[in-house]
């Protein structure tokens, strides 16, 4: 097996909402949309992200459990803290500070429209630890 890419698939109430703060905000473009559907991607990834509307004709018990609770999109970046800086400028509200994980990430988080937390993370070794290795 070779895994060509990585796709997350979200569900969420407003796609166009998701669509405009992932483009407008964390530089992904769309490369395909459709009636209650956007697939992004970045130019410097693979992976995408894919956003669809909940779909109204199944009842709630089809899709319960199948919520954002405990998700995050993690996006891997350089430069943590001018994305941080960045984002404050545009007016997103960023939830809290950067902060150091003892394992030697930088990270903080945002909250999109529909509520999908993304996770920007910047890797920093910690002294002596060499980074892991990308494929």
């Amino acid at each position: 097996m070779n895994v060509v890419t990585t796709k997350v698939s979200l569900t969420v109430e407003d796609v166009s909402a998701s669509s405009r703060f992932f483009t407008t905000h964390l530089g992904f473009r769309e490369v395909e949309s459709a009636e209650g559907y956007a697939c992004l991607r970045r130019d410097d990834t693979a992976a995408e992200i894919a956003l669809s509307e909940r779909d109204p004709e199944l009842p709630p018990q089809a899709w319960r459990g199948q919520g954002l609770a405990d998700l995050a999109v993690t996006l891997i970046v350089t430069d943590v803290a001018a994305a941080y800086e960045r984002l404050r400028r545009e007016g997103v509200a960023v939830d809290g500070r950067i902060r150091r994980e003892p394992w030697g990430e930088r990270l903080f988080r945002l909250t999109d429209p529909n509520g999908v937390v993304v996770e920007l993370t910047e890797w920093t070794p910690p002294a002596g630890a060499t980074p892991p290795p990308r494929p």
